[in-house]
């Protein structure tokens, strides 16, 4: 889908939007968040992309109200989140890069219960609520446990479920795989996709796991160092010029580097696949047609 399709659909359905954005941290480090706006609509999944230092969690922190714009706009659900932050932080759930920070209570069970209880809720549903999110996530036995002691995969499913537990609109993720085995990531990426799919929630997830992207996102950002929006586009769309993903230090996801290198030793060699099971099928075609 391309950017100006998406800006066509109505502001109605946009949930994230980020216009030109600067800010300086206190070491004179300067990230410009401009060159493209970053949309996010409902129901959409959108990846972020980029080097370190390119100002990812930069863009993540200004969509969380943690940081505010000293230039350009943000807005979520149509407000500034560094000044309506209270009405919206119901909305959305947040798993950061460092999950150590965010597990605090005595229990895993008392950790993602924390949410409903601080919002008033009945002892009973916030129970109820937290065994809902661990059971998302498949961590039901770990209820009992002390977060301390986790895994850093365990950890961080636990951060998820809390995450989770009062069912956001916007859930945002700051490289949500670390730490986890190859089954437990299929498996979030799986629930992922239920979300958006199933509940309409909108999911920004910024990764360095260039080849989980197919999987998940409907639509992705490239951030180039310094903050630059450098590109935009499906995965399929951005797959399809590893050189530009390059240019941006990108590393690009291994089929669609095995493709490039096809075509360019044999023009009639098919477009890149983003799948294993397309790939199978596009090198068959491939073959059958060249015999």
């Amino acid at each position: 889908m391309k950017a100006d399709a998406r800006d066509m659909q109505g502001a109605a359905s946009e949930v994230v939007r980020i216009s030109c954005v600067r800010h300086t941290y206190e070491d004179g480090t300067t990230v410009h968040l401009c060159g493209l706006d970053f949309l996010a609509r409902r129901g959409e999944r959108v990846a972020v992309l980029g080097p370190n230092g390119s100002g990812k969690t930069t863009m993540l922190f200004h969509i969380l109200g943690l940081l505010r714009s000293q230039e350009g706009e943000v807005r979520v659900f149509g407000s500034s989140p560094a000044d309506d932050w209270p009405s919206l932080r119901r909305r959305i759930g947040v798993v950061l890069q460092n999950v150590d920070e965010q597990l605090l209570a005595p229990t895993v069970i008392d950790d993602v219960a924390f949410s409903p209880r601080q919002y008033g809720l009945p002892e009973s549903e916030a129970l109820e609520r937290a065994h809902r999110a661990l059971g998302l996530l498949g961590i039901e036995a770990l209820a009992p446990r002390v977060p301390h002691n986790l895994s850093g995969g365990e950890k961080r499913k636990v951060a998820l479920a809390g995450a989770l537990v009062m069912d956001p609109e916007l859930l945002v993720l700051d490289e949500p795989f670390e730490g986890l085995d190859p089954a437990s990531r299929s498996s979030l990426l799986s629930l992922m996709r239920t979300l958006s799919i199933e509940r309409g929630m909108t999911i920004i997830m910024s990764t360095h796991d260039i080849d989980s992207v197919p999987e998940f996102a409907d639509y992705s950002y490239v951030l180039a160092p310094g903050g630059r929006i450098a590109l935009s586009g499906t995965p399929a769309e951005l797959f399809a010029r590893p050189d530009l993903l390059v240019q941006g230090n990108i590393k690009p996801p291994i089929l669609a580097a095995l493709f490039a290198r096809l075509r360019e030793r044999d023009a009639t060699a098919p477009e890149p696949a983003l799948s294993v099971a397309e790939a199978v099928d596009a090198l068959a075609d491939w073959k059958r047609n060249e015999g």
